[in-house]
Parts: structure tokens; sequence; C-alpha cells
């Protein structure tokens, strides 16, 4: 719609990935999803909601999972050969010899043959792969939901263990998606201590997000009674008296208007200048903070990608820092998928692509990856709706754990596949030769079973380092 009346500030973070919020006046236009954050806005809608940004993402979403392809089930391939052939096996070895030795001139003992032919599938049953692998796959899951990584189905598990290529959004995935004070540059008179306290005071009425952070890095108790006439300006900062004192604190336009010279700022963030007394006191550097465990999530692939709706100034800063392979900035949801649709056609068919974020707009993007993986515990419905794992701390170096957890898990599946049919080969073939007696066929069916389920266990026996 189309603001008639009002101004304030909105959070698009879930839509667009911005991590500042955006200045919102008079004429102009807003999108469904956005959080109004400060004033009372008068909008005149435009759209239906079928034409919304929320109901397009919402379809991109449905076109986007019916792209994405399931892998069959190993037991049911494999039970679809297996059965019918050691079915008729059991079937010829039971007939075919002793009526051959009929023809021959030699009857035989037809209850020999039966026997063996009955011990030849006592061997054969499939037992230790129907019982194992899904037992193998169960306890990948527990364990993975032990550590806080919840997953929505075992091919998803399987398909962690092919993930090389990771597509990252940035705020709320890489970055923790609210602002902290990350540097305080006083000015000749002043100490970093009076810079904060005179900015946290004079913002103190507002519930602004960067007013919210100057409070936080102040971390002591604001006297209200230190602070008078408050006058908030639209679009440029506050001003207010601070125990006598006339404190002006806001963006480089407030600076101008009260005719100071101020400091350039030359790091990635957001400025708040602050004067005292019509005297320019420094500058406060407030910014998007990288998440403890990114560096761990990107050390594990192969190939990592950042896609994100914010500046190219920011998310080229995040990059460098992170040291990523690939950054796309100020992209659409539709850009995102556009992004991804890429890299899934020029990475091999063996290889996984998986998606992580958590706003809205990443929805669409996680229904389209090979797997997709969302922020459980502030990412969006929509996003976790739409993803095959999630995060339930919001720790990106979880990624990296849901991957061992998954190789482990497919390596013991791979043991109990190798295993049990080696061991039923060669049992199989004793059997038929009639050297293998029913004692060895329970072996081979039930002790075969014990020892891959025994085996299969030890999925659930994940270190969460």
């Amino acid at each position: 719609g189309v603001v008639v009346e009002g101004t304030s500030t909105l959070n698009t973070s879930a839509l667009t990935g911005e991590s500042v919020p955006r200045e919102i006046t008079v004429d102009q236009d807003v999108i469904s999803g956005c959080v109004n954050l400060t004033g009372l806005l008068k909008i005149r809608t435009t759209k239906e909601f079928g034409e919304s940004t929320v109901s397009k993402i919402l379809d991109l979403v449905e076109n986007s999972s019916m792209k994405k392809s399931k892998s069959e089930n190993f037991i049911t391939k494999f039970a679809r050969y297996y059965t019918p052939a050691v079915c008729y096996s059991a079937l010829a070895l039971a007939i075919l010899p002793p009526v051959i030795n009929l023809i021959m001139g030699n009857p035989a003992a037809w209850s020999t043959w039966i026997i063996r032919a009955l011990t030849f599938l006592v061997i054969s049953c499939p037992c230790a792969l129907v019982i194992s692998i899904p037992l193998s796959f169960f306890g990948g899951i527990g364990a993975a939901s032990a550590c806080g990584i919840l997953v929505k189905g075992s091919n998803y598990l399987e398909a962690l263990s092919e993930t090389k290529y990771v597509v990252f959004d940035k705020t709320g995935t890489l970055t923790k998606g609210v602002f902290d004070v990350t540097g305080i540059y006083p000015g000749r008179e002043f100490t970093e201590d009076e810079l904060l306290e005179y900015a946290a005071y004079a913002e103190s009425y507002s519930s602004h997000p960067i007013s919210k952070s100057l409070k936080n890095a102040y971390g002591k108790e604001l006297d209200a009674s230190n602070v008078s006439d408050v006058e908030e300006i639209s679009g440029h900062g506050v001003t207010a008296k601070v125990n006598g004192r006339q404190v002006a604190a806001g963006n480089a336009k407030l600076m101008k208007s009260l005719n100071l010279a101020y400091t350039e700022n030359t790091g990635v963030g957001t400025v708040v200048h602050v004067a005292v007394d019509g005297k320019y006191a420094g500058y406060i550097l407030i910014s998007d903070v990288i998440k403890d465990g990114a560096k761990e999530a990107i050390a594990c692939v192969k190939k990592c990608v950042m896609l994100t709706g914010d500046s190219k100034t920011v998310a080229e800063h995040v990059a460098g820092e992170l040291k990523l392979d690939e950054v796309h900035s100020e992209l659409l949801p539709a850009d995102k998928v556009s992004c991804v649709e890429k890299l899934l056609q020029d990475k091999s068919e063996k290889e996984k692509l998986a998606f992580v974020g958590d706003g809205i707009n990443d929805a669409p993007v996680l229904s389209r990856a090979d797997i997709g993986v969302a922020m459980g515990a502030l990412g969006s419905d929509a996003a976790i709706e739409a993803a095959d794992v999630v995060l339930m701390d919001d720790n990106p170096a979880k990624i990296a754990l849901a991957m061992r957890i998954s190789r482990k898990c497919l390596r013991i599946v791979y043991e109990n596949i190798v295993f049990a049919l080696a061991v039923k080969a060669i049992c199989l073939i004793l059997g038929a030769l009639g050297i293998a007696n029913m004692w060895v066929a329970i072996f081979a069916d039930v002790g075969v079973m014990v020892l891959a389920v025994l085996n299969a266990i030890r999925c659930l026996r994940i270190k969460n380092n």
C-alpha cells in the first residue's frame, strides 16, 4: 500500500534482509510482512491479497517444492528384485535337482532338497536390512534432535552427507540480525564513556532499535529525571537536555542542520553522531554482528555463497570477514530462487546444495534447494514450514554437526548392508550345497540381524562439540 498519513520506522529484515530499519513517511510504498516499530501509519491498500508480497512468496514456495525430487528408499528398490529372486531360487532348489536325478535314473529323496530349499529361504530372509537400516536413520535423527537439530526425514539426513554447497542468507543466519555498538569514537574533549552516556540518555525515550542498542551498550540504569525537552526529529535523530546540557544525537543530516563539522565514518554500519552544547562530541558505530558459529559452518563445505537483500557494502563486509566464496546482495525473494536455480544447474548430480535462512523471504529458496535449513528459534513460521532441517538454537555451527551426524549414520548404514549381504551370500551358497544346516541359517537370519541392530545403535552416540 501507500502511506497517506504518519511517519514511522519499519523493520523489513524478514522480507528483504535489510538489517537497518527503514524510515517511512507520506506517499511512500510499503509491502506486506513489514513490522511497524515506532509511529502510527495510515495506509491505503493498492493490491489485493493474491497480489501481495507475502502471497507471491507462498506461491513461490509451492512451485519450488514441486521441483524437488525425492530419492527412492534403498530397501524398496532392493526388495523389488531380491524377494522374487530368492523365492524362485528356493523353489528351483526344491524341485529341479530331484527331477533331474529322476530323469537320469538316480532317484533322490525329495525331503533332502526341500530341507535345503527351506534352509535357503531362512538364510535369505532380509531381516538385518529391513530392521537395521531404518533403525540407523532413526538413531541419526534422534541424535540430531538431542543436539537441537530437527531433521524432517531420513532422506534429508542422507542428503546432508552429500552436501558440498551451502548457500546462506545473511541477516539472522550468519549475523545476529540485531544492532550492537561495535565502535565508539569520541572527539577531543570527550571520553568514550561520556559519549555513550550522552547518546544513551538522549535516546532514552525512543523505542527505535538503534536507541535500544545504545541503552544496552551503556548498561546502567537511566534516571529519567536527568532528561528533559526531548524532541524527535523524523529522519534526523533526537535532541534533549541531559543534566542541563543540550545534546543532539542522530545522523549526518542532523549535524548539517546544526551547522556542525563531523567526522566521516569509515566502518560499515549505522552511525550515530553526537553533539553537546553546540560542539561535536564524536560518533558511535552500530552494526549487525556476525554469529559465533558462522566460521565453523563455512569451514565444513566445498563452496559457500551468501544471498541477501541487504546493501552491497554491508554484504561485502560480512563476506570479507567470513571469507565466503561468493556473495550476491540487494536481492528480492524471486532473485534468490533464480540464483539457487543457477547453482543447482552448475553443480554435479551427486553433489547436494543446502540453503540456510530464517526469514519469510527465504521460504521459496528453502523449498527449492536440495536441503533447506531454517533457524528455528527466531525464524519465521513460513521458513520453518518450508525447511527440511531446523536448527532450534539458531547456531550456524550446528550445520557442521548435522553433516557429521549424517556421515556417521550413512557409514553405519553401509557397514550393515555390506555385512548382511556378504554373510547371506556365503551362507546361501553353503545352504544350496547342503553344507550349511538350519542352525547356520538361523545365525544368518537372526544372528546377523542382532549384530546389525547393535551396530545401528551406535548412531545415537554423537559427540556434540
